[in-house]
């Protein structure tokens, strides 16, 4: 039987440039076979049909179809491939790198009542209110007892803020036969729904520059939501000065707000004040209105010995009667959520707080002897707004100063966890 060495190739490979052959060296000559009488225990192998040697021995031919072209058997070898099962983990770390999930930490003891209460406050603050109350109305059946209030009062608080009172009052029933207590009441007086983007309320108006009669735009603006008897925050920051014009509609209006006790508050007025009181001498009356307009904001942010001493000047210099001193305690009242007035320091936030950055807190925060901000009258809080007061409190809680979050509605404290802000502030939600 013949054994080939050369198998058929399924796909014959290109060939190679052929190679300058070998020189064939010369046969030696075949030395006399030894006979038995020499050999007596050595038998002769019996000859290997149709093998090749190298080209210093002779070779057998082989068949036409297993033999290889001239120009493959000529060409040089090709190198040497390792067997696959040569392949150690060595060289599969040296092509791959490990994958960034084998890193991944699986915490297998996430709550289940956690999670479903953020999957709720992530709905409201995205604006999906729809979806948040569907999921609450299946989670006040399906969880009890303690757990089970959670759902209630964000339940509870989201129809409030809807305005649905029907619903809210049925909810009230259930609720009591479930819970065995007392429901929360319908508050008549609902906080404003006015969304608020970028600023700390309702309005925030921008006074800048030099104004003028023909650039008080904000002036306007500002005489308009004072009609409205709105809260509105004035930042004077950038105010560089003004014409007797706009000084006494400025002074006007501040004078009006104060004594209707509105929530007008002015935020870096003192640099402002500072070079208006440079400006203005005793004996000279020709800019009446801008001394009414210092005397107001020294009321609001002077000392009552500075605020005498230039009382006495406009009185010298107008021959009038000056404005009166008015104790701090005096200060514009702050309506609650209820509908009470409360006299406080505590600032005010209002509405629904989208995209707020909330720059100029820390300058306000540091106004004051106890910061406290008060939420109560806030429906909504977003995402980025949340951030943004984690990222302000931050520096204030690390310097050793602790900040009151005072009233928030259960959907926005809720969140307010699940951003980290409890950590910066204390946060102190009403008694249900």
């Amino acid at each position: 039987m013949v054994f080939s060495f050369f198998k058929k190739q399924p796909n014959k490979m290109p060939e190679r440039p052929a190679a300058k052959p070998r020189p064939v060296m010369p046969v030696p000559e075949a030395k006399p076979p030894q006979t038995e009488a020499e050999e007596p225990s050595r038998p002769l192998p019996e000859p290997l049909p149709d093998l090749e040697f190298t080209a210093s021995r002779p070779t057998a031919a082989a068949p036409a179809e297993s033999r290889p072209p001239a120009s493959v058997a000529a060409a040089a070898p090709a190198p040497a491939v390792a067997p696959e099962d040569d392949f150690t983990f060595d060289d599969f770390d040296s092509q791959f790198t490990n994958s960034s999930v084998m890193g991944i930490d699986v915490d297998h003891d996430v709550d289940p009542l956690q999670s479903c209460v953020e999957q709720v406050v992530v709905l409201y603050a995205n604006g999906q209110d729809g979806a948040a109350r569907s999921l609450l109305e299946t989670f006040v059946r399906s969880y009890h007892g303690v757990e089970g209030k959670r759902f209630w009062l964000l339940l509870f608080d989201l129809l409030q803020i809807s305005g649905d009172r029907a619903a809210f009052e049925k909810l009230g029933v259930d609720y009591a036969e479930a819970c065995e207590t007392s429901p929360p009441t319908w508050s008549p007086s609902l906080p404003s729904t006015k969304p608020v983007a970028g600023g700390l309320g309702p309005n925030k108006i921008f006074l800048q520059g030099v104004l003028t009669s023909e650039s008080a735009l904000p002036v306007a603006e500002l005489t308009r939501l004072v009609g409205q008897k709105a809260d509105v925050c004035v930042d004077c920051s950038k105010l560089i000065g003004c014409d007797d014009e706009v000084a006494a509609q400025l002074a006007d209006l501040l004078t009006r707000a104060r004594k209707l006790r509105l929530g007008v508050s002015l935020l870096g007025a003192e640099p402002f004040m500072e070079r208006l009181n440079g400006r203005l001498a005793a004996g000279d009356s020709s800019h009446e209105a801008s001394w009414r307009l210092l005397l107001e904001l020294l009321q609001r942010h002077g000392t009552q010995e500075q605020f005498e001493e230039r009382a006495v000047d406009y009185a010298i210099t107008f021959e009038l009667s000056p404005p009166s001193w008015e104790p701090l305690s005096a200060a514009p009242a702050k309506a609650v959520a209820g509908g009470s007035a409360v006299q406080d320091d505590a600032h005010y936030l209002v509405g629904e707080l989208k995209g707020c950055r909330f720059e100029d807190l820390p300058q306000i925060v540091e106004g004051m002897a106890q910061p406290v901000l008060d939420f109560s009258r806030v429906t909504r809080l977003d995402f980025i707004s949340a951030g943004q007061l984690v990222n302000r409190l931050a520096p204030i809680k690390a310097a050793g100063h602790e900040v009151v979050i005072r009233s928030p509605n259960h959907l926005v404290a809720e969140l307010m966890a699940v951003v980290g802000l409890n950590k910066q502030a204390r946060i102190i939600v009403p008694k249900s």
